[in-house]
C-alpha cells in the first residue's frame, strides 16, 4: 500500500488556497497543460488519491458499487445538488466505474491534435477590446482550446462555447422521451440536431469564408407526426456579444420566420424540458451572459467516461429497471472539476436568473448545468455523458470511427433535462438512426450546410 500523501482534507484546502491567493492553474503535482503537451497521462497532474472515489468517500464507496439513496449521504460532496435530489427523492441509482486516466480519451482527434499544435507554438487564446477571443496575430481564434489552463470564469465559458462538439460538424440523430411527474410517458420524438462550425476548427480554416460568424446550429424535427417538418436554424456571430438570429419552419404556417431573443428560454416543441439555452451549458454566446465567476474547484463523479460501451446497436443506454424517467448511468472520477456562474446580462426578459455549470478541468466539457428561476430557486438541470464511442457490440470490441476515418469518434451518448419543479424530465440519447435521419461523422460539410444550415433549407425540410 502507498502511503498517502494528498487525502481528501489536502484537495479541499489545495484548492481553496489557490482561489485564494488568485493562482488557478489546473492540476496539483504540475500545470495541466504542461502534462497534456508532454505525455498525456493525468496521473502526472493528479495524485492518485485524486482519482480514487475510495478516499474520496473514506472506504464508503469502490468502483463496481451503485449509488442509492441508502449510501449517497457519502458520495454528496462529490455529487451536483441535482443529481444528489433525483437520487434520494426519485430513486434514482448509479453505478461508480474506474477512472479515465489517458487524456487523448477525453478529446475528438483531430481537436486533441489541434490543442498539441498550440501548446508546441505557445498558442494561447488572447480577449481583445470588445471582449471576444483572438490569437496572438489578433485574428479570430482558429481552433483547439483557446484557454488549456483556464484561470477565470469567463475563459471557462469562452472554451465551453466555442465549440460545443469539439468537431467541426456535427450531424446528430436524436431520441427523446417526455415524462411526466408520476413517471408517465407523455411525449415521443425524434430529430436531426447539426452543428457547423465557421471558425474556430480543428483544420484553422473559414469556412465558405462566412468570417463574420462561427457557427450555425440547426434543428428538424422528424417525428412524432404532429410536430414533422418543424425546424429551426440559429446563426451564431463571431461576436459573441450578439444575440444569434433564430429562425424557425412551422408547416402549418408554411413559410419561415424569425423568432425574438426570449424564444430561448422556452421549449422548442410541447413537453419538453429544455430550452435552446441549455445545450452544452453554453447554449448562448458567452458574452450575452456575464458576471461569470468560478464558485470552487473540487474532485467530482460525473459522466466523463460516455456511457457507450452498454448501449444497444441503436446506442440506446438502458432505462433504469421500474424507473423509466432515468438511463442506466455510469460516473467516475474527474480529479478537478470548476464549477461557475454566469447570469444572463444580455436577455432583459430571461425567466432564468443564472447557471451553474460544472466543468471538467482536464478538457473543459461540463457534465451538468444547472439552471436557475428568478427567485434562485433550481430550475432544471442538463446533464450530460461525452465520451469516446467504443465498447459493446456483438464482441464487445465495437468501434464507431470519426471524420478522419481513423480513430474513435468522440461525442455524447446521452442527455437528461430534469425539471426539479414539476418533476418532469426529458431523456434523450444519441441514436444511429431515427425516423428518416441518422448521425453522421464522416460527413460533407457542404451537403450539410446546404441541407440544414439556411432558411431555404428549412422550407425543404418542412414540406419533403
Amino acid at each position: 500500500m502507498h502511503p498517502i500523501r494528498f487525502d481528501r482534507g489536502y484537495s479541499r484546502r489545495h484548492f481553496i488556497e489557490q482561489m485564494g491567493r488568485g493562482v488557478l492553474a489546473t492540476g496539483v503535482l504540475a500545470p495541466l497543460g504542461e502534462v497534456l503537451a508532454a505525455t498525456g497521462s493525468i496521473e502526472k497532474a493528479y495524485p492518485d488519491e485524486l482519482l480514487s472515489v475510495e478516499m474520496q468517500t473514506k472506504g464508503k464507496l469502490k468502483p463496481g458499487d451503485y449509488i442509492t439513496k441508502d449510501n449517497v449521504e457519502s458520495a454528496k460532496h462529490l455529487l451536483d445538488p441535482s443529481v444528489y435530489d433525483q437520487i434520494v427523492n426519485e430513486g434514482r441509482r448509479i453505478k461508480i466505474r474506474a477512472p479515465t486516466t489517458d487524456m487523448r480519451k477525453l478529446f475528438n482527434n483531430s481537436y486533441y491534435q489541434a490543442m498539441q499544435e498550440n501548446l508546441a507554438s505557445n498558442r494561447t487564446g488572447k480577449f481583445g477590446a470588445d471582449g471576444n477571443v483572438y490569437d496572438d496575430a489578433g485574428k479570430p481564434w482558429g481552433g483547439g482550446l483557446p484557454f488549456s489552463n483556464p484561470k477565470d470564469g469567463k475563459e471557462v465559458w469562452c472554451n465551453m462555447a466555442m465549440s460545443w462538439g469539439r468537431a467541426d460538424a456535427n450531424c446528430y440523430a436524436i431520441q427523446q422521451w417526455d415524462y411526466g411527474s408520476t413517471g408517465k410517458l407523455e411525449y415521443r420524438y425524434d430529430f436531426q440536431w447539426v452543428e457547423l462550425q465557421m471558425q474556430a476548427r480543428t483544420d484553422k480554416k473559414v469556412f465558405r469564408n462566412m468570417t463574420n460568424e462561427i457557427r450555425r446550429q440547426a434543428v428538424f424535427f422528424a417525428s412524432s407526426q404532429d410536430v414533422r417538418g418543424t425546424s429551426f436554424l440559429s446563426n451564431w456571430a463571431y461576436d459573441q456579444r450578439k444575440v444569434p438570429d433564430l429562425y424557425g419552419y412551422l408547416p402549418e404556417f408554411r413559410r419561415v420566420r424569425q423568432f425574438p431573443a426570449n424564444q430561448r428560454f422556452e421549449p422548442l416543441i410541447p413537453g419538453s424540458t429544455w430550452f435552446l439555452t441549455d445545450p452544452w451549458a453554453a447554449g448562448d454566446p458567452f458574452l450575452t451572459w456575464g458576471n461569470h465567476k468560478i464558485i470552487e474547484r473540487k474532485p467530482m463523479l460525473g459522466a466523463f467516461g460516455g456511457n457507450f460501451a452498454h448501449t444497444d446497436d441503436n446506442w440506446q443506454p438502458p432505462e433504469q429497471k421500474n424507473n423509466p424517467k432515468f438511463w442506466e448511468s455510469e460516473f467516475e472520477m474527474s480529479p478537478e472539476v470548476i464549477v461557475t456562474e454566469c447570469e444572463p446580462t444580455g436577455y432583459p426578459r430571461s425567466p432564468v436568473s443564472r447557471k451553474r455549470a460544472y466543468v471538467d478541468a482536464r478538457n473543459s466539457v461540463p457534465f451538468g448545468c444547472m439552471r436557475y428561476d428568478r427567485q434562485g430557486k433550481l430550475w432544471a438541470n442538463f446533464e450530460m455523458a461525452f465520451g469516446q464511442k467504443v465498447g459493446g457490440g456483438k464482441n464487445g470490441n465495437r468501434v464507431i470511427l470519426s471524420a478522419d476515418g481513423k480513430t474513435p469518434a468522440w461525442s455524447w451518448t446521452y442527455v437528461m433535462i430534469y425539471d426539479h419543479q414539476n418533476k418532469r424530465m426529458s431523456r434523450t440519447h444519441q441514436a444511429r438512426t431515427g425516423t428518416g435521419i441518422e448521425s453522421r461523422f464522416q460527413v460533407d460539410e457542404n451537403w450539410l450546410f446546404d441541407t440544414y444550415c439556411t432558411q431555404q433549407a428549412l422550407q425543404s425540410l418542412g414540406r419533403a
